[in-house]
């Protein structure tokens, strides 16, 4: 066994008298800071990057990283290929938990609820966002399925490239029938601040009406221990 590590955390924390009204606001105020730092100091590579864990047909965890490509006051968002494990998952179970961590600021925000599968007009919009070659991947990818080889996959790749040739126009690719994405409707968000001596700070906001992540009446704030 190698000697643990150990590192005395020494980031600001979170009090009571500190965190915004709605954890909408208070997640957004993270979010755009984590931005903020990843384009000023570098250390912060991707302040957009979610762990979303969902549960098997066998009440297996399973955990992954996306991106979180939709982010309002309903929830945190992310595309995927709907036949993937999660999505699988998801469409079996509807239970999701997700995770923004910024280990350079001592910050994180666990995200629990229901997934919400988004509607085709906002998978779309953002679709057609994407560049060529990521539209084209989103076709080559039979996402969680077992493939033989890299080189079988750059085949897929090479095979739906010649098949929607990039013109320059954001409607080349289709957006595929498998391809979607869901919300975290969250009942509870949890902001979780490093403090020395492993006394950190976890405010939770539990929900308790059925408003936004904005809404101050539907949601109560406590604190819980590291």
């Amino acid at each position: 066994m190698t000697d643990a590590r150990r590192v005395d955390y020494s980031g600001d924390g979170l009090s009571e008298d500190q965190v915004a009204a709605t954890p909408w606001q208070q997640a957004r105020l993270w979010v755009d800071e984590a931005i903020a730092r990843s384009e000023a100091q570098g250390d912060v590579p991707e302040p957009t990057a979610l762990s979303v864990a969902t549960v098997d047909a066998d009440g297996q965890p399973n955990v992954r990283t996306v991106l979180m490509r939709f982010f309002d006051d309903r929830g945190p968002g992310f595309v995927t290929a709907t036949v993937s494990a999660k999505g699988q998952e998801i469409a079996a179970t509807g239970g999701i938990a997700a995770a923004l961590t910024w280990p350079s600021m001592f910050r994180a925000i666990r995200f629990r609820g229901r997934a919400q599968e988004l509607d085709r007009e906002e998978i779309e919009g953002y679709f057609f966002t994407r560049p060529w070659a990521s539209r084209i991947s989103a076709w080559a990818s039979q996402q969680s399925q077992p493939v033989g080889s890299r080189a079988g996959l750059e085949s897929a790749y090479d095979r739906y490239a010649a098949q929607f040739p990039d013109h320059g126009n954001a409607h080349d690719v289709p957006v595929p029938d498998f391809w979607g994405g869901w919300r975290v409707h969250c009942d509870e968000v949890e902001f979780w601040g490093g403090r020395r001596n492993r006394l950190h700070d976890r405010l939770v906001f539990t929900r308790t009406g059925e408003g936004t992540l904005d809404d101050p009446a539907s949601w109560s704030l406590s604190r819980r221990q590291p």
